[in-house]
């Protein structure tokens, strides 16, 4: 599997930056998120910031796509696979996605999204959408063409199976964490949701003999 830093193109120094802009976010919402913020908390220069990710909005997809790297597909699709395998990489891949959308910060983020989207000074909802969902199911699409080609799937659009496997694992769930509404969220109920989506889609999904 492709490191971290492969996935995202950060350094160890950057993310360590950019996890505490997520604290700070967590902390004390959008007004928290400045610069000289992040600058004094991190623990660099606010040329550094500047440097390194741009202007504010740049700033926002990186942790986005921070965030979307701890969502990982479970198998390099550039590898052969058995059934079995593949099974398991979508298992994890579900459980690492429920892991991260009912964090902290996943909220935090979703929530300024909502709040902002009716200000057209904001790009905050598209930000998520390309450099977090988007990019999620490019990596899980290319692994479920694979298990396509490799004969364990049958999905003549390979795009609309991975929007199926993503409703089935995240379901109503995010809405209502959203919303302050409570959740099933501990590590045993998460792996449950996770094994319980992935056999449902295999079932619709997977080949027949």
């Amino acid at each position: 599997m492709p490191t971290e830093q492969e996935q995202t193109g950060f350094t160890d120094r950057q993310r360590a930056v950019l996890d505490k802009a997520l604290e700070l976010l967590v902390e004390g919402g959008e007004k928290a998120l400045t610069t000289a913020a992040i600058a004094r908390a991190a623990g660099c220069s606010k040329e550094s910031l500047y440097k390194w990710f741009g202007d504010r909005d740049g700033l926002l997809a990186a942790i986005v796509s921070r965030q979307a790297s701890k969502v990982i597909p479970g198998a390099d699709p550039a590898n052969d696979m058995s059934a079995e395998q593949l099974h398991a990489a979508l298992e994890e891949f579900a459980k690492s996605l429920l892991e991260t959308i009912s964090g902290d910060v996943s909220l935090a983020l979703n929530r300024l999204a909502i709040g902002q989207a009716s200000k057209s000074e904001t790009g905050l909802g598209a930000i998520l959408e390309k450099s977090g969902r988007a990019r999620i199911g490019r990596q899980t699409t290319t692994l479920l063409e694979k298990g396509c080609a490799l004969g364990y799937l049958r999905c003549e659009d390979p795009q609309e199976a991975y929007s199926t496997l993503y409703g089935l694992v995240v379901r109503d769930q995010h809405i209502r964490m959203l919303l302050g509404g409570t959740a099933q969220t501990s590590p045993k109920d998460l792996d449950l949701a996770a094994k319980t989506a992935v056999k449902q889609f295999i079932e619709l999904y997977g080949a027949r003999d």
